[in-house]
């Protein structure tokens, strides 16, 4: 994982936006923001989350695909979850991510599918015997809204299909410009606020409670995803398009087949040059592989494939002026300059603030406060500063000096020699322990309900915690907490017992919860999988650390700083000495003397008996095996379902142990994993 730009304030900037965004769309069914303008944004939150995991929270918005639900809906899962894409902005990303898929398979000669990115709402349609029987909005990627009624009610969707099995199917719900034009007409005329774009009336049409609306929106849809193509003998994303075609699905016809950038490029161009004359609205084209026998192969980061991307149009630039220039602390004490704006509409959107990452970047454009500045939409989202308009400079514009000191503790701040960020050293910065205690409490590190942004900011005020050990003393102050206005009884027992029962967390949250440098989810799974126990990894030399796959010598020197330095050590040890669980519990679950414990296996195909990602997490937790997406040399056993495709004949090749599904099964009951 690198470091590069867009410090730990932008990143809070962006939850802050995308929470807003996602409780007007989920619960006031309406956006101040389109669906490609959310999407960015949440893609730009992954980026960036991905070069920082340090300061990755678990109530941060990239922990599930879609947002919030609104509790008037019925909540139902997906048996296949529904990923967002990831994105790109150029050719030459657009580049990067094709030779991505080439060196993964060796026929370098690949058919991609190009796409429409519609701007609507995601959907999910499942038949049983050719009858409509649910449909589901995306919600969190897991867990969806059942709006079966209201699809209903949309002509495109077919209540009937000429399929007598089960099936699903995916697409977008939208409405089409000229329809939005007449419903607003009607809006203004009953005295309603008219809906900004076609996006937003669509969401808000579809997840009306009043099925009845839903069907005088005149919503549409074209599908585009068939899920589980293998059972119906389909090879590429091509044949299904035709396929739901056939079946009476609304299939974009815009979708066509490439062979290499060139004609991606040219597609991309001819249809942005139609874009304005579509009867529909999109921010984009979707690339798609062809040939779906190698998805498996060439696998999925934990929020999109990596066998599909979207290429986003270009942002919209507008003039403002800077107003001023501010300065944030983030959890590591890096401090941050931000540009405060007059307010600016920006592809749809006001923005007042915009990150300036740093004092370089500042200077490279030489900002003053009063200069008009343009400002847009990096990949038509995040709020970002461009060029200075020096011809309208004013006599009076004030040139950038970088601070000296804190904005919040007044400590003198720091630069270290070849890096471009300040970082505050005061370890008591008000600042800094606020940004670590919410970190350390969030769902996927502690998980100590009750202990969001809000009430740790006010328990620090209180000076009931000064930092994360006194965490684990708050009960000591139960007559307080009951005192605070708007807690009570019920409310404390429930933080305190929230908070007895983190003690009993896994290692692997701990290591995360302690927000060391470069340590984000994954790498902390790795951690304790690894050492098992927290003494071990505190008394790892960097070569040890080093040489663990997926952490590098830079990751490695963070780690191995961390738990030499005495603050943290007496942190830990106050943890310990509060109860605090220092071992991973995942490793005493694994069954040594399994047949599986300590191979590297990979599955492939569809098993009958229970899903890939549950016999997955079996072996890996149960048996103690290493799971891996791709067969090499260094797989020790390739487990083979219905439909295995290429790593079949990859095992086959390199004369690796296959495993049938029969002989799987057998095995897991003879071992007691599963019952007969």
């Amino acid at each position: 994982m690198d470091n590069e730009i867009n410090p730990i304030d932008q990143i809070l900037k962006l939850r802050e936006l995308l929470k807003k965004y996602e409780y007007e769309y989920y619960v006031l069914n309406q956006s101040s923001v389109s669906d490609a303008e959310y999407d960015k944004l949440m893609n730009q939150l992954i980026d960036l989350e991905s070069k920082y995991p340090q300061f990755i929270t678990p109530d941060s918005p990239t922990q599930k695909v879609g947002g919030t639900f609104d509790s008037s809906f019925k909540k139902v899962r997906h048996n296949t979850p529904m990923l967002s894409l990831s994105n790109v902005y150029n050719e030459e990303e657009i580049r990067t991510f094709t030779k991505r898929i080439d060196d993964v398979i060796d026929n370098k000669l690949q058919e991609y599918v190009c796409e429409c990115k519609i701007d609507g709402l995601s959907i999910a349609l499942s038949y049983e015997n050719g009858v409509l029987v649910k449909a589901a909005t995306r919600g969190d990627g897991i867990t969806g809204e059942d709006i079966t009624l209201n699809a209903y009610n949309i002509a495109s969707i077919p209540q009937h299909i000429p399929y007598y099995g089960n099936i699903e199917v995916r697409g977008e719900v939208y409405m089409s410009k000229h329809t939005l034009e007449e419903l607003n007409i009607i809006q203004e005329r009953q005295g309603k606020e008219p809906f900004a774009n076609c996006r937003n009336a669509a969401a808000g049409s579809l997840r009306q409670l009043d099925y009845t609306i839903t069907k005088q929106r005149n919503l549409e849809t074209f599908i585009y995803t068939l899920v589980e193509p293998e059972k119906y003998e389909i090879k590429s994303q091509y044949e299904a398009l035709q396929f739901m075609k056939k079946l009476g699905f609304c299939i974009n016809k815009e979708a066509k087949i490439v062979h290499n950038v060139q004609e991606i490029l040219d597609y991309i161009k001819d249809l942005g040059n139609k874009r304005n004359s579509l009867p529909y609205d999109i921010d984009g084209v979707v690339i798609k592989l062809n040939d779906l026998d190698q998805y498996s192969t060439i696998g999925y980061t934990a929020k999109a494939p990596k066998w599909a991307t979207a290429y986003k149009f270009p942002p919209e630039e507008v003039p403002c002026k800077l107003l001023d220039i501010v300065f944030t602390v983030g959890r590591t004490g890096r401090i941050t300059p931000n540009a405060v704006i007059e307010p600016t509409k920006v592809a749809g959107s006001t923005i007042t603030r915009s990150t300036l990452h740093n004092e370089d970047y500042i200077l490279s454009k030489d900002l003053r406060i009063g200069d008009t500045i343009y400002i847009h939409k990096a990949g038509d989202v995040i709020p970002e500063v461009g060029d200075v308009l020096l011809e309208r400079r004013p006599k009076d514009a004030k040139p950038f000096k970088m601070i000296d000191t804190c904005p919040i503790c007044k400590e003198k701040i720091y630069r270290e020699e070849g890096e471009a960020d300040y970082y505050c050293l005061n370890i008591n910065c008000p600042a800094r322990i606020l940004e670590s205690v919410i970190h350390f409490c969030d769902r996927k590190a502690m998980n100590i309900d009750g202990m969001g942004e809000a009430n740790v900011k006010l328990l620090l005020d209180l000076n009931l915690i000064e930092n994360i050990a006194d965490i684990y003393q708050l009960y000591n102050h139960s007559y307080e907490l009951k005192h605070i206005p708007g807690w009570g009884e019920k409310s404390v027992y429930n933080l305190l017992n929230a908070i007895e029962n983190s003690k009993n967390n896994s290692l692997e949250r701990l290591l995360f919860a302690l927000g060391i440098l470069q340590v984000g989810e994954k790498t902390a799974k790795i951690l304790a999988k690894e050492f098992n126990n927290i003494d071990n990894l505190m008394n790892a030399d960097m070569a040890t650390l080093s040489n663990i796959d997926n952490i590098g010598p830079i990751m490695a020197k963070d780690i191995y700083n961390f738990f030499k330095e005495e603050k943290n050590i007496e942190l830990i040890n106050k943890l310990k000495s509060y109860g605090v669980n220092m071992v991973n519990l995942n490793a005493q679950k694994a069954d040594s003397n399994s047949f599986f414990s300590g191979k590297t296996i990979v599955l492939t195909g569809t098993l009958s008996f229970m899903g890939r990602t549950e016999a997955s997490n079996l072996l890996e937790n149960e048996c103690g095996a290493k799971m891996s997406g791709s067969v090499s040399k260094k797989t020790d056993l390739v487990i083979v379902g219905d439909n295995p495709g290429s790593k079949y004949d990859k095992a086959l090749e390199l004369n690796i142990k296959i495993l049938t599904e029969e002989e799987f099964h057998n095995l897991l009951i003879e071992e007691g994993k599963i019952l007969l």
